[in-house]
């Protein structure tokens, strides 16, 4: 990136934007815009106090115009260049006041049937917002037909599940609670339970032009989901650093002379320096990064800021068995979607074990071997799934490279839910 880019972009998160725009359902007709960096602690770190939230507490929160400025979103380094496939803000803006809402909302088991599962017991931060089991257990102990995909980077995607039944992530955020093995409620019951806590009643009046409704319940948890996003892994920083290395070799030759001539230009390539030091990436997930863009050809399937094509496919996962999940396929009814599920995002994916859609594999290097081997051969596998014919080596350092793809969540509150 030219130095003078680098130096608009940075300045650029520092300011606030403030100008008149319409706020769809926001509370006020007309309110400033704030630039934002998606990822940061500050957006999910609740309202601030300890215990139970107070009604007081709730309405010193809203009383604050600041949270409900809409807001205008800025992402991590790393997932920068995937601004242009944000989706759902048009139609349901960010604020602070709906992120807290959604952010109570995720972890309030008061949204279940019997008020014992939450958005949380599935996707939870403990194991980077998925679980560590097969499948999940809901209401009753039940257990789902499914892993439990990632709730962060949600904000790259339009169809959510792993066969994107749902066409938003407001719809997503509905499913688990009228499903019969999830939250097993129904929805006019949960609004109906909702509608009984004080300080739930109090936001909704005060952040939503209509009130308490389970399609504001699903924008509110959708406003939150989309707060959730990895900041700048390792991967990021080295790619940057090796970006700017390539674009300024010539400069770079004769750096004494460059901190004369260009003194702005040595002190971004500084930056770069100290921040990939900071976060350092081993020479094992350098090799495993040539495997995955050369030999391997992940990137086929994964890439992009987010490393996700958003696409289905047949990786032979549950063909072994005699009735396999037919995916993609029970939607569209096309025969190449039999079989198919969407591609996951590779970042963070070190914290989300078991894989694949129905968690039959344990660990990344079980991954690696799958594709490795080309999958479980049936008639609608995928074309891009073939033997690999890796070495013990590149497998190793392809799992390696994968791991430098985690950067930090933010760090969520979990209790503080209104009493």
């Amino acid at each position: 990136m030219p130095a003078v880019a680098s130096r608009i972009t940075a300045a650029m998160l520092l300011m606030l934007v403030v100008a008149r725009w319409g706020v769809g359902d926001s509370s006020s007709s007309a309110l400033e815009r704030e630039v934002v960096v998606l990822g940061s602690d500050e957006l999910v770190d609740g309202i601030p106090g300890d215990g139970v939230l107070t009604l007081a507490e709730i309405e010193t929160w809203l009383s604050d115009r600041r949270n409900h400025v809409e807001l205008d979103p800025r992402l991590p380094i790393g997932l920068a260049p995937g601004a242009v496939e944000i989706e759902g803000l048009r139609g349901n803006p960010l604020t602070r006041a709906k992120i807290e809402l959604g952010r109570q909302l995720y972890f309030d088991s008061r949204l279940s049937r019997d008020h014992t599962v939450s958005c949380a017991t599935c996707h939870n931060p403990n194991h980077g917002f998925a679980d560590d089991s097969k499948v999940s257990l809901g209401v009753d102990n039940q257990a789902g037909g499914r892993n439990s995909p990632v709730a962060y980077n949600r904000i790259f995607s339009a169809n959510q599940f792993w066969d994107g039944r749902a066409a938003t992530l407001e719809e997503q955020a509905l499913g688990p609670i009228a499903n019969p093995v999830e939250m097993a409620n129904t929805l006019q019951a949960c609004v109906d339970q909702l509608a009984t806590i004080n300080g739930y009643h109090l936001q909704f009046e005060r952040i939503f032009p209509d009130g308490l409704t389970i399609e504001n319940v699903a924008k509110a948890i959708a406003c939150f989901e989309r707060s959730l996003v990895t900041e700048t892994a390792p991967w990021d920083h080295y790619a940057r650093l090796t970006s700017f290395k390539d674009a300024y070799a010539d400069d770079l030759e004769y750096l004494d002379e460059l901190k004369v001539d260009d003194p702005e230009l040595f002190e971004e390539y500084q930056q770069l320096v100290a921040a990939s030091e900071t976060n350092p990436i081993s020479d094992s997930a350098i090799r495993g990064s040539e495997v995955f863009f050369g030999k391997a050809n992940c990137s086929v399937c994964h890439n992009g800021a987010n490393f996700t094509d958003e696409l289905y496919h047949n990786l032979g996962v549950g063909f072994d068995g005699d009735e396999p999940d037919w995916g993609r396929f029970e939607l569209s009814e096309a025969e190449a979607d039999r079989g198919a599920f969407k591609t996951p995002t590779l970042r963070n994916v070190e914290q989300t074990a078991p894989y694949m859609h129905d968690g039959s594999l344990a660990t990344l290097a079980g991954v690696v071997d799958w594709y490795d081997e080309g999958g479980h051969h049936n008639e609608w596998l995928s074309e891009e799934i073939e033997p690999l014919e890796l070495s013990d080596r590149e497998k190793a350092d392809l799992v390696e490279f994968i791991k430098a793809l985690t950067g930090r969540l933010p760090n969520v509150e979990r209790g503080r839910l209104p009493e």
